[in-house]
């Protein structure tokens, strides 16, 4: 009998060049001039193949009508049924399949309006590959979105990599592509093959793959995401009421794998679990509330530090699989500490098999360098004002909420989103519709994440790292900001490192690098960062920055850190910080754990203890962050002595602690200093003090409020202040 299909759709097929499979292969029906139903199968390694019908157990013999292996049975007077296929090998070997192509598409399109639309945030649960059991059989749904591909097939082991196999069927104007294979399971490893127009032909990882193999592999893993059981139920259910702005956020930030190693086995990276079992407890010893990992999304390349990410769904393979990842979050959860996960939505690498030219043409970025690429980073930037670019992000971030129960976001590098022309020569950049040098699809792009993920995940917390006076970063949408919660106070952090870095006897030429972050510190919601960009690069450790001897270099970063849990605006410091790395930090190696053996290292961690516990005790030092009402300023003005003067008030009006720094080595007795209010002070922390590692110039017993104005104040006490030290005083509420 002559084939039903016409020779230039059996050369598509054979050649892996039809866009529409399902159309073709699979059992169709034949039509009403012709009642019945074809089934047609390639399978170019076969030499017979049958379909054996499931209820029946029939077996019909399919003719080769194609000499590459494309097979086709005409049933007359035949409704469609239930089938397996049969494949008969040259070499007389025999095995049984599932047909693909017998399954119905599972993509709605419904999904699809969402998706061209830009307002499907949860692309995840419908784009990558899914395990399910259709029509009772197990195996893998996949769809990807490749709008300008000729074909696209999946590929892996199961056909042995071969693209004319399991080529997936395109949806239309939608751009997206699916298949069910059956008997595909967790951990098979796939790729997508595109065939694009202009001789394109890639091998590219799944953009929502779950899991990825490990650099430098590169192929895509099927993973369930469904299987691990949480336990932290409580720790969700507080979040959603927590109102962060009023309460203590201190965030240790870690880079996983040089935190710390293994040395006795080829110094290895520790494993998820392994890291919830050690870096969590440490955390939790020290009072931090949050612990924020540098990107954990799949990236080829170490030294980027996960900063050019290629796997934004899939936590990177370095340390374990996805369920160990949730196992760690969880153990965090379970001990009262928050994850927050460093996200990158402003750019991507080029790597072959990643997002760069995806379907043969600029699908994810602009095609124009002026808009479309960092050159000073050699990556790719996101076209926000395409509607499917800007579902993948965003769903993005609802995948780490979901999925992962991630508690917050930091987002990375949000100037360069926000301006056309971050880095830019003039010429080498476009102006937009209105003539500015504004990134208006980015900044829509930023109001519509902060909204969303605020709208679905009360609790959940975003960061910007944005260096730039934009105004408004942290302000509600609706009153014109960008929507984030907390932005990053970079002009806290610049100055005051500057200030730190000089000698004692300059620094009183240098006094308003100290104060002048009280003039903008209430414009925005902000977070004082030490992160790791301070400790790299040639700038050198926290500890190596400080001026001095031995002695005086712990002595600078004590009063820097008490200094810094006083002052307005939510903690962070990077890994190291807290007990006094020498050498600058570097992604290849663990920090010098060694160093905790010596008493100045330990005596410094142990003030970072306990300034986390009393900024976690005393509202006074976290409730009113954000305004004039939690900050006054005692005397700013003695720049000759390089000392200042604050207290912070809590939501208790009697809820006060006051804060006197004393910048150089010289102690000062009978340091008079006004007080806000009469009553009984007691000194609750000073860093000269002898179990820091100090000479003790210390402050025993209460100091009572004396009837002599100073300051501008009616009341006032007289101090021992230490010499680089700080001291805390508590005045007494129920005095």
């Amino acid at each position: 009998m002559k084939p039903l299909l016409a020779r230039e759709a059996m050369d598509a097929i054979v050649h892996g060049t039809h866009g529409s499979p399902y159309e073709v292969l699979g059992m169709n029906e034949t039509g009403p001039s012709m009642p019945g139903v074809v089934v047609r199968s390639f399978q170019p390694y076969a030499r017979k193949v049958e379909i054996i019908n499931s209820d029946s157990g029939e077996a019909l013999e399919l003719a080769r009508i194609h000499d590459q292996g494309l097979f086709e049975r005409v049933l007359p007077d035949r409704a469609k049924f239930r089938y397996r296929l049969r494949m008969t090998g040259f070499d007389d070997h025999q095995w049984e399949l599932e047909d693909p192509y017998r399954f119905p598409l599972q993509i709605t399109d419904f999904d699809l309006y969402l998706l061209g639309e830009g307002t499907h945030y949860r692309t995840y649960t419908k784009m990558g590959a899914h395990v399910m059991t259709i029509d009772g059989v197990q195996g893998v749904h996949f769809a990807v979105w490749a709008p300008n591909a000729m074909r696209v097939s999946v590929i892996g082991w199961f056909n042995r990599w071969d693209g004319r196999h399991h080529p997936m069927q395109h949806r239309g104007g939608s751009g997206l592509w699916e298949i069910f294979i059956p008997h595909l399971q967790p951990g098979d490893l796939y790729k997508f093959e595109i065939k694009g127009r202009h001789n394109f032909l890639g091998q590219k990882a799944d953009p929502y793959a779950f899991f990825s193999e490990l650099r430098p592999k590169s192929a895509s893993v099927v993973w369930d995401l469904n299987r691990y059981q949480w336990r932290d139920q409580d720790w969700m259910a507080q979040r959603r009421e927590t109102r962060w702005h009023d309460k203590p956020i201190s965030v240790y930030e870690v880079h996983p794998s040089s935190w710390r190693r293994v040395p006795e086995d080829f110094n290895r990276w520790l494993t998820y679990r392994e890291l919830a079992d050690q870096l969590v407890p440490y955390v939790k010893e020290l009072g931090y509330t949050h612990i924020e990992l540098l990107p954990i999304s799949e990236h080829p390349f170490d030294g980027s530090w996960g900063y050019q990410t290629i796997g934004y769904y899939a936590p990177t393979s370095r340390f374990g699989t996805p369920d160990d990842f949730m196992y760690f979050v969880d153990r965090c959860h379970q001990e009262g500490i928050g994850v927050l996960l460093d996200w990158v939505p402003a750019h991507f690498p080029k790597d072959g098999h990643g997002l760069a030219y995806f379907d043969g043409s600029h699908l994810y970025e602009h095609a124009d360098p002026r808009k479309g690429e960092h050159k000073d980073w050699g990556t790719l930037i996101f076209n926000y004002g395409r509607n499917e670019v800007k579902t993948f992000l965003l769903s993005n971030a609802m995948y780490w909420a979901d999925v992962y129960h991630i508690d917050g976001l930091r987002v990375d590098a949000v100037a360069s989103m926000l301006y056309l022309d971050y880095s830019r020569k003039e010429g080498e950049w476009i102006p937009n519709q209105f003539g500015g040098r504004e990134n208006l699809e980015a900044v829509d792009f930023l109001k519509r994440f902060n909204e969303v993920i605020h709208g679905e995940y009360p609790g959940f917390i975003t960061f910007a790292e944005e260096s730039t006076a934009w105004p408004m970063v942290s302000k509600p949408t609706y009153l014109g900001g960008l929507g984030f919660d907390f932005k990053w106070n970079m002009g806290w952090m610049h100055d005051t490192l500057v200030y730190i870095h000089k000698e004692p006897v300059h620094r009183k030429f240098h006094h308003h690098e100290l104060t002048f972050s009280l003039i903008y510190a209430f414009t925005e919601n902000f977070i004082l960062p030490f992160s790791h960009d301070e400790v790299v690069h040639g700038k050198g450790a926290m500890l190596d920055k400080m001026p001095g001897d031995y002695w005086q270099r712990f002595a600078n970063l004590r009063v820097l850190y008490a200094y810094m849990f006083a002052h307005p605006g939510k903690k962070l410091l990077f890994m190291g910080c807290e007990f006094g790395q020498w050498r600058e930090w570097t992604c290849h190696e663990s920090l010098d754990w060694h160093l905790l053996d010596y008493d100045p290292h330990r005596k410094l961690h142990d003030l970072v203890r306990d300034l986390h516990g009393l900024y976690r005790l005393y509202g006074a030092l976290h409730e009113i962050d954000f305004s004039w009402e939690g900050f006054e300023w005692i005397d700013l003005h003695d720049w000759e002595q390089s000392i200042i003067s604050f207290f912070r008030r809590g939501r208790d009006p009697r809820d006060i602690v006051v804060c006197v720094c004393n910048f150089t080595p010289v102690p000062r007795e009978g340091y008079r200093i006004g007080v806000p209010e009469p009553g009984r002070y007691t000194e609750v922390l000073n860093t000269d003090a002898d179990q820091y590692g100090g000479s003790n110039v210390v402050n025993t017993g209460d100091r009572y409020a004396e009837d002599i104005p100073w300051m501008g104040r009616n009341w006032s006490i007289g101090l021992r202040l230490p010499p680089l030290g700080a001291v805390y005083l508590r005045l007494n509420p129920h005095d």
